[in-house]
This record gives C-alpha cells, structure tokens and sequence, in this order.
C-alpha cells in the first residue's frame, strides 16, 4: 500500500557513520525533530555496480538538499559492518569513501518489510521437512520516499535494480512541494522553481495551457 499523504512509520534503525560509528536513526523523528524534509533512499546492496553511482549522485546533490532543507539518508539490508567496509574502500577500488550522509543497516528488514520494498520472490514449502524456502535476494528494490518536516511521505517511487534514479528529479519535486506550502499553488507537469504555477481553479489552468 502508498504510504503518500500518511506518516513514515516510527522505528529506530540501525545506521552508520562515515567514523565507523553505528546509532538509531528514526527518519519519522529526524524529519519532525529537525523541521526539515527527508529524501530517504534504499538500494539492493553494498559493494555492486549501480548502487555506488547512486550513492555518489546524491553525495553531490546533498549541499543543493541541504539548501533546500532536506536531509538525505541511505538504506539497505547490508549490515552496519559492511557500510563501514564499503565506506572506508576508496572509489577507485569500488568503495564509497567520501560518502558523509547516514546509511541506514536495515538487517533485520523491519523497516523495508513495513514498507514492502523487499524482493521476495517465490515461497516454497517442502512438505516431507515443514520447511520453507524463498527464491530471490531477500533484498530492496531501489525505493525512494520524501517526506516533510512533519513525517509525512509526500512522494514514492521504486525502481527495478538495473535503473538507477536522477538526482534531479527529487531535487525538483522537493521544491514544487515546497512552493506549495509556501504560496498554496499547484505545480503543474514540468515544474521548475521559478516558472509558473496554478492556483486550484479552472481559470487558471485555462490561462496557464494558453501561455505555454
């Protein structure tokens, strides 16, 4: 189910710091305890081939986050161990060093389970040993979620493991949000900051689809 226009569900997880130091993120509370938004993204896995790229892409898109009040945080199912082997690994050798953001070490899976980002796959069950066995990694989609200084998600998206996301585009929809709680005005498709907007009237789109 879309958690869009609901609250980021309350759990603590672990994470790890660019100092190989592991604590609780709550990314319900860093949204409300800080008044900022949260761009919270989750890829499959540490030391892979898409995922560093994306890790890098927001690195270099956190100081435009930052400006426009947003934190940013990393999430997958690897363990807090091996966030900090892949962050102290230079780039050149497949690492992410340089990474200064939080990865989350969602290793028992109770938060992308809530969310229903996890590759599940197949359920098998032998009979003759009561077992069951599951197809698949048991790891995330590439799953992205904002949400606002209130905890509340105001966007989601899942992506399948071979495309990698754009920075930009989240970056964008943080500032249509934005101006909406700014000036009450819907943004329509294409928006950018700075361009028009509407107000929720027909007159207004009428005189918006004239000019453009």
């Amino acid at each position: 189910m879309s958690l869009v226009g609901k609250k980021f569900p309350d759990l603590n997880v672990d994470a790890m710091d660019t100092n190989g130091q592991t604590f609780k993120v709550n990314v319900l509370e860093e949204a409300r305890k800080n008044n900022k938004k949260v761009v919270l993204f989750w890829y499959p896995k540490d030391f892979t081939y898409v995922c560093p790229t994306e890790l890098f892409a927001f690195q270099e898109a956190q100081a435009a986050f930052n400006d426009k009040n947003t934190i940013v945080i990393g999430a997958s199912v690897d363990t807090a161990e091996v966030h900090a082997a892949w962050l102290n690994t230079p780039k050149n050798q497949g690492g992410i060093q340089g990474i200064t953001y939080p990865l989350l070490a969602d290793t028992n899976r109770n938060l992308s389970n809530q969310l229903g980002i996890l590759q599940t796959g197949d359920q098998h069950y032998d009979e003759d040993t009561e077992v069951f066995t599951m197809d698949g990694p048991y790891v995330t989609w590439r799953a992205t979620y904002l949400i606002d200084e209130e905890g509340t998600v105001f966007h989601e998206s899942v992506n399948v493991e071979p495309v990698g996301r754009n920075t930009d585009e989240y970056l964008r929809m943080v500032d249509a949000y934005t101006h909406f709680q700014q000036n009450g005005e819907v943004c329509p498709a294409n928006w950018q900051k700075g361009k028009d907007a509407l107000s929720e009237n027909r007159a207004s789109v009428a005189e918006y689809l004239a000019n453009h």
